[in-house]
């Protein structure tokens, strides 16, 4: 007899999905503001869904998180206030910290489900929300800026422009994001696949550049999201150069080098089309 198989699927766009067999769903529970699913896959390990897309899983999440991450703190001198919008899992949260100069890391998740889920099945990417430095608010991150100021970075971690992220991808929320940063801080979004949501970057692009006057796109490669090939954009209100620490700061990681630090924002014929 065949062993019955179980498989989770995000529905990536209207034509395309991921496919990924699972061991055993771990928990799955709807929260307050949306479907939550922990599974252990076969092939990546632990994986946490949202709505059925995939945010991060054991064998891929380094990746997204030294990225979103890494590239605009290596810009500063030395950054020593930095927040996090979204990003539960607390992945985000592990690697700012990884900057001795970071004085305060502020994690603003709306959903707390997802910050307890992180912490039981996701220990070593949530480790670092129990470091002192760590400061977690159970808000809405749109109205949690509007009152925040002077922060070296803020990290846009948030999942797809859809339900409570979708305000996190319009214009007034870059707005109040500029005033809450420092004359030389930087903002930092996750704005999803080249290849497949190129109109939103255009969008995300455009509503940074009503608030800042340098924008730009970088890429990485991240196995489990749509296409696998995944961009970030960066904003300040003046253009950065990178921080003579990329190469006096050691830090542990397993995809950003100093030469990514440069290479990730070389892009390819098409993207920069896009972004043009």
């Amino acid at each position: 007899m065949t062993k019955r198989q179980t498989w989770f699927t995000e529905y990536q766009t209207d034509s395309l999905s991921l496919g990924l067999r699972i061991e055993q769903i771990l928990k799955a529970e709807e929260t307050a503001f949306q479907d939550l699913l922990v599974a252990e896959t076969e092939t990546y390990g632990r994986l946490l869904a949202l709505d059925g897309a995939v945010q991060t899983t054991d064998k891929d999440e380094f990746v997204y998180h030294e990225m979103i991450t890494h590239v605009p703190l290596f810009m500063l001198d030395a950054p020593r206030k930095v927040a996090v919008i979204g990003g539960g899992d607390g992945g985000a949260i592990r690697e700012i910290l990884k900057h001795q100069t970071v004085q305060e890391a502020h994690l603003v998740e709306i959903d707390q489900a997802v910050v307890e889920a992180a912490r039981e099945f996701f220990p070593a990417i949530s480790s670092a929300l129990s470091d002192p430095r760590a400061y977690v608010h159970y808000v809405d991150g749109i109205e949690w800026v509007k009152s925040a100021r002077d922060f070296d970075v803020i990290v846009v971690d948030s999942t797809d422009p859809v339900g409570p992220a979708k305000g996190l991808f319009q214009a007034e929320f870059y707005q109040s994001i500029a005033k809450a940063l420092s004359p030389q801080g930087i903002l930092v979004a996750q704005s999803e696949s080249p290849f497949l949501h190129q109109s939103l970057i255009r969008q995300m692009k455009a509503g940074m550049q009503t608030a800042f006057s340098d924008v730009r796109l970088y890429l990485a490669a991240i196995p489990t999201y749509p296409s696998g090939f995944w961009s970030f954009l960066m904003a300040s209100k003046t253009p950065p150069s990178v921080s003579r620490r990329l190469n006096e700061d050691a830090i542990e990681t397993r995809y950003w080098t100093p030469a990514i630090q440069h290479a990730c924002f070389v892009l390819p014929k098409f993207v920069e089309d896009i972004v043009r």
